[in-house]
């Protein structure tokens, strides 16, 4: 029913000025409590305050963040609100990012060479085991701080970025939630201190169409023979592990796929030369061959048969990562090209004070701002068990596009010297593109969309 915009509300009854002005300071304290508390209160703990406070609990809402008969439990921070552990994880990946990787970073894309400092001081500083349990030597942090980590570093460098997403969100995850006790016992102290981790999936018929892929693993008594090849490998220069799918059962199809642990000193196991790539060059990508590789059938992770499950599971995390990687992409292009707009001068004015590159500059960062929110949204649902499928494909789609339209508008903003490599903008350009690609290419994000839409299964 419409409300007529002139009606004056009734005055609530049994009540007198002072005690509603009493109610709502204590709400609006309470409210403010919320909003900078850096952890959730409980529903029980919030009653309890109300409690402490003599609030009356039968009051009508005296303040716009409350409604009548509202469960106060319900509240939930902004999702980009930071506890204090997330913000010291964001600061000190910043510093790290700045003082050890920034430096390194023109070099590091002219030699198409992750320089082994940067590898160290990724280790040193935790970064490539934040969801690893204190036990096992990790940071024992949580997967948002992990996407955070992946932010603030892709802000500098999207190489560097994409080594530490690779690490953290497809072979440390898989390891914690499928690893034995034995597994994990071996790998994941070195995951967590100094050694790369490695996701082999996609072969030369096996690339969007993930289950296609030849690879076989032929058991034989108590091992198997693993024989086939993977290309566009992530971090397989610097890899010590690589956590492999091959067809254990070809007769069954996709549901043959099973996950393996395999060391790089394997016999057999090669690494092949390293691709000459357009963008992230610093980030090793190559062909890893095997010949024979002979794995204990006690490298199996998980169960056999069911690789493709773990796979999709594991990739749909992995997108919330490189979504957020192009955010921090998109947002390290933006800062490095604002300044020049408010310095430099035509027709005796800064370029900023056109009204046409307002207007332009404002759309990019509201699109940045946009992008934030959809990926911490995601990783938030996602830790909180909740299902998150279509919110990630819609993550990395979008994180794609916003990264593109970044680059390309503050590369045309910068003019001339945009164009050339005295300025980081056109490496950011050349980065962003992998985004629309790997994990994941945007039209299978949109796919992905598109079943969710249909399944959920929206009524007029």
């Amino acid at each position: 029913m419409a409300t007529d915009a002139h009606q004056v509300p009734e005055p609530i009854p049994n009540q007198n000025l002072e005690s509603k002005m009493s109610a709502a300071m204590t709400l609006r304290s309470l409210c403010h409590t919320l909003r900078k508390t850096p952890q959730l209160l409980s529903a029980a703990r919030v009653r309890k305050c109300l409690r402490a406070q003599q609030f009356n609990s039968s009051c009508t809402s005296l303040t716009p963040e409350f409604k009548h008969g509202q469960d106060i439990g319900e509240i939930r921070p902004p999702v980009d609100l930071l506890t204090a552990e997330e913000t010291m994880m964001k600061e000190s990946v910043a510093k790290v990012a700045r003082e050890v990787i920034q430096p390194l970073v023109r070099k590091m894309d002219a030699e198409s060479q992750m320089d082994k400092s940067v590898i160290e001081a990724l280790f040193k500083n935790g970064l490539m085991g934040v969801e690893i349990p204190s036990e096992y030597g990790g940071t024992n942090g949580s997967f948002f701080m992990a996407n955070l980590v992946i932010e603030e570093l892709a802000k500098v460098d999207a190489s560097v970025s994409v080594m530490c997403d690779v690490h953290n969100t497809l072979i440390n995850s898989l390891l914690l939630k499928l690893g034995t006790s034995e597994q994990k016992d071996k790998y994941l102290p070195r995951l967590a201190t100094d050694m790369v981790g490695s996701f082999c999936l996609s072969e030369t018929e096996s690339g969007s169409d993930a289950f296609a892929l030849k690879m076989s693993a032929l058991k034989q008594g108590d091992f198997y023979l693993l024989n086939g090849t993977k290309i566009w490998i992530t971090n397989a220069e610097h890899a010590g592990m690589f956590l492999v799918m091959a067809n254990a059962n070809p007769t069954s199809g996709y549901k043959g796929i099973t996950t393996f642990l395999v060391d790089r000193d394997t016999q057999g196991l090669s690494i092949g030369k390293k691709e000459d790539k357009l963008g992230i060059r610093a980030s090793s990508t190559c062909p890893v061959h095997f010949d024979n590789v002979k794995v204990p059938a006690t490298n199996v992770l998980g169960e056999v048969g069911h690789g493709y499950k773990y796979a999709i599971d594991i990739l749909n995390e992995g997108r919330i990562g490189i979504g957020s990687q192009m955010l921090g992409l998109a947002e390290g292009c933006f800062n490095a090209t604002i300044p020049y707009t408010q310095e430099r001068k035509q027709f005796g004015k800064r370029i900023w004070d056109f009204q046409a590159m307002q207007h332009q500059i404002a759309h990019v960062a509201t699109q940045i701002e946009a992008c934030r929110l959809l990926i911490y949204n995601a990783a938030r649902k996602k830790e909180a068990g909740e299902p998150f499928i279509k919110e990630a494909a819609m993550a990395k789609y979008y994180a794609s596009e916003v990264a593109a339209l970044t680059t390309t508008k503050c590369l045309e903003w910068m003019g001339g010297v945009g164009y050339t490599k005295d300025y980081p903008i056109e490496k950011y350009y050349r980065d962003c593109k992998i985004g629309a690609i790997y994990e994941g290419t945007s039209n299978i994000q949109l796919n992905t969309i598109a079943k969710c839409i249909d399944s959920e299964g929206i009524k007029p």
